[in-house]
């Protein structure tokens, strides 16, 4: 088996934190059907102490989901926290930059600057 895809997740609204869940809940049919395992190192929101009613331990800790981008290790970044410009934005800009894929949910995003995001993306050959 590859070594485990690397995700950091910026957002740990009702989507983030759902995302941890189920990444959690299906880790063995998730990595039978992708081949590999997938592992999140890092996430980012505004309030660290707000209950999610996740564990959060393990994770590399981000009050700045763009220093999250730019400063994890981690081969995917999925950006949850919404809007179309702002951290969200800058967020996707900077780990496409920095070589690396990014997952969103985000279709005001997209829609305003998916043109954009996808020539940083082939840019960055990601």
């Amino acid at each position: 088996m590859s070594d485990a895809l690397t995700l950091a997740i910026a957002g740990l609204g009702t989507v983030g934190a759902g995302t941890l869940q189920v990444l959690e809940t299906h880790r063995d049919l998730l990595q039978a059907r992708c081949g590999r395992s997938l592992k999140v190192i890092a996430v980012s929101a505004r309030d660290k102490s707000r209950d999610r009613g996740i564990k959060l331990d393990g994770f590399d800790w981000y009050d700045d989901p763009v220093e999250m981008a730019r400063e994890s290790k981690a081969d995917v970044v999925l950006e949850l926290i919404g809007g179309s410009d702002g951290p969200a934005r800058e967020t996707c800009r900077v780990a496409l930059d920095g070589g690396k894929h990014v997952v969103t949910a985000n279709k005001a995003l997209v829609a305003l600057h998916g043109a954009d995001l996808a020539r940083r993306a082939e840019a960055a050959g990601v």
